[in-house]
């Protein structure tokens, strides 16, 4: 499997009103987030940035 073919991802709904994407864990252990963790979602020029919540 390609590295351009892996992180490639489908949006798939869940319930009536909201859509996810499954990231890579290569990703997600890289950057040492838990399951459940809260993060904050911005629109930005061509596409969106996630971050980790801060108070």
């Amino acid at each position: 499997m390609k590295l351009k073919d892996k992180n490639t991802r489908k949006i798939t709904r869940v319930g009536k009103t909201s859509l996810s994407v499954t990231l890579p864990i290569e990703i997600v252990r890289e950057l040492g987030w838990r399951e459940k963790q809260k993060v904050t979602i911005k629109k930005v020029r061509g596409g969106v940035m996630i971050k980790d919540w801060k108070e």
